[in-house]
This record gives structure tokens, sequence and C-alpha cells, in this order.
């Protein structure tokens, strides 16, 4: 069975071009393999899945830290990326390094929140005010830091509780707590 690489849509035996897209059909355009499509979806996930790999790929510090204050505050780690509950850690375990590095993560995280929320709200407003189009594309800028903020919080929380001291990618070298 043949399919068109062009589309992917099925060919019957002895077609001269694609009846979906109108590719001509030879060689090097019909492919034999009914799992193309499904090979390219893998591969795209594979590829995904190295990217997301690569974007996580920060230092770890976790051999640093002493074992016994990483079980000790692990959920008190995990409450630093939780927005205003970066406080609690700070309050509750001032002397655990592994609580202090999760919350010096989780502070960084929430002021980059802020700021950058403030920040593009006042450049939308402004946009919107000049020309509406253009309103609406900061609206999906600041939709996109949003969903980033979400992801580098989740990062951080999933490494807390599972004990590691990593840095969050793209903010984790900014050190606001000594």
């Amino acid at each position: 069975m043949a399919f068109c690489s062009q589309c992917g849509n099925k060919l019957a035996d002895g077609s001269k071009f694609c009846d979906k897209c109108g590719a001509p059909v030879d060689s090097g355009t019909a492919s034999q393999d009914s799992n193309n499509k499904t090979k390219n979806f893998s591969e795209s996930v594979e590829d995904l899945g190295a990217k997301i790999a690569d974007f996580n790929n920060t230092p770890d510090y976790t051999s640093e830290y002493d074992q016994t204050d990483i079980t000790n505050n692990k959920a008190l780690a995990a409450l630093a990326y939780i927005g205003i509950l970066v406080l609690i850690p700070i309050l509750a375990a001032p002397n655990s390094k592994f609580a202090k590095f999760h919350s010096n993560q989780g502070l960084t995280l929430l002021i980059v929140n802020v700021v950058l929320s403030i920040a593009l709200s006042i450049i939308r407003i402004v946009m919107n005010a000049i020309a509406d189009p253009l309103g609406k594309i900061f609206s999906v800028i600041t939709w996109a830091i949003g969903i980033l903020i979400i992801v580098l919080a989740i990062i951080g929380i999933i490494n807390a509780v599972q004990g590691k001291a990593k840095e969050l990618p793209i903010i984790g070298k900014i050190k606001l707590l000594k």
C-alpha cells in the first residue's frame, strides 16, 4: 500500500497522481510504509522530549545538601513555588539550606511573574489604545509567559518533592536569598 509523501493520503495501486493533493507519484513521492505518519509523529514526540530534557538540563546541587535536611523539608520546599506561599519555608525553616535553595527559586519566580505581568499589562493597555490587534498580540504573549511560569513552578515542585536541589531553567542562577 502506497501513501502520498506530500499529504499522507492512501494511494490506489498504479496511481500517477495523488487524488487528494495532486502531487505526482513516483518512487520518491510515495511511501510504501503504512506507518509513515506514525513514525513521523513518534519522531516528533522524541524530538520534543529531547528539547524538554535540554530545557531542564540545569545544574544539580543535591549532593551538597544533607540528606536529613532534604527529607525533613521536602514539603516546605515544594510550597516555595506556589506564589506568596514562598514565605512559609522562609519563615518555618530558616536554618534549612535545602528549603532556602527552593525558597530562593520560588521567590525569584514570583518576582519575575509579578514584574512581567505588570509590564506586559501596561504595554497591552497602551497597544489597545493605539491599535486593537497589537493589544491582542500582547495578550497572547502574556498568556504564553503565564504558561511558562506555571511550567517552571511545576518543575520546581517536582524537584523539591524528589529531594533535588536543581536550578530552574532560565531564572535558576538568580540568587536573592543568602
